[in-house]
């Protein structure tokens, strides 16, 4: 039964992905890794089988990992599995194309852009990664408890890594979350109620991502209602069934620097970007930091 985290790269990337691997396995994450017994005698069938015991791979992209064909060849057989991909951004001012770029289409990547050069963004990169991680298969990986080095006056333990009930969204700028409540506010406008914001987390601001056609639905976890955006109200409200109003696109937010899974939410049906603007809801037809995003 598939059991682990596989880890794709090109040579060139190697200390870099060590390192995370070395850092994922302290976290209690089962990983596997070529160069750490992944590969033992015939290296093709040693690739398989680290597919197929696969619950998801995190191919580190780049330039050189697109044009590799045992890349190619890995990411590809994993694919055609239907094993869950979590990409990694490694290169500046690039994006994946081509077979990549097909694989990887409208996937959530975590960015490691630069990371290797300062330890704390490696440490804000690697909580990132394991934050999507859980949140695509944590409900498939067996997470030990952290391992923590015996000193004299040992710090307080790193909890056990655990999947999280949904996506939370914390605005960049207003550090408001999206709250859904449940309550009917306009009872006259059929099942639809106008979605809120939240100064602090609760379980009303998780939401379930689920696949459409080219799009992703957002459902609240409490009141099962999905998140929509009307542009001739220019708000934002959830419903009981989804429509194209509830039809959504989630891009990483490449203009953010400071490593902390920023994300831009597009409604698919109007192209208006989710905004909050003095404490409310909006919609913008153009991109500004007040449609900064922070996943939670």
């Amino acid at each position: 039964m598939p059991s682990h985290i596989m880890l794709s790269y090109q040579w060139d990337d190697q200390a870099l992905v060590k390192k995370i691997y070395d850092r994922l396995k302290d976290d209690g994450l089962p990983v596997w890794l070529d160069i750490e017994g992944g590969v033992t005698g015939n290296i093709n069938d040693s690739m398989a089988a680290g597919v197929e015991e696969a619950v998801v791979i995190c191919p580190f992209m780049s330039p050189a990992y697109q044009t590799s064909r045992s890349c190619k060849k890995e990411l590809n057989y994993a694919d055609s599995r239907e094993v869950s991909i979590v990409p990694v951004m490694l290169t500046n001012n690039w994006e994946a194309s081509e077979w990549l770029g097909l694989i990887t289409a409208g996937l959530l990547w975590v960015d490691f852009r630069n990371a290797e050069k300062d330890e704390e963004h490696f440490e804000m990169c690697l909580s990132s990664l394991e934050e999507e991680i859980m949140f695509n298969v944590g409900h498939l990986l067996a997470v030990e408890e952290p391992q923590g080095e015996v000193v004299d006056q040992p710090e307080p333990s790193k909890p056990r890594l655990k999947k999280k009930p949904g996506r939370g969204f914390r605005h960049a700028l207003s550090k408001l979350y999206i709250h859904d409540s449940g309550e009917i506010i306009e009872p006259t406008v059929s099942s639809r109620i106008t979605v809120e914001l939240s100064e602090k987390a609760s379980e009303h601001c998780y939401w379930l991502e689920i696949k459409g056609n080219g799009c992703k639905y957002y459902r609240n976890v409490v009141t099962n209602r999905y998140l929509g955006f009307d542009p001739s109200r220019n708000q934002a409200h959830s419903e009981v069934s989804p429509s194209e109003r509830e039809e959504w696109l989630m891009l990483v937010d490449q203009t953010d620097q400071s490593y902390q899974r920023a994300v831009i939410v597009k409604n698919k049906q109007s192209g208006m970007f989710l905004a909050v603007q003095n404490g409310h809801f909006t919609g913008l037809t153009f991109y500004n930091e007040d449609c900064k995003w922070f996943l939670e």
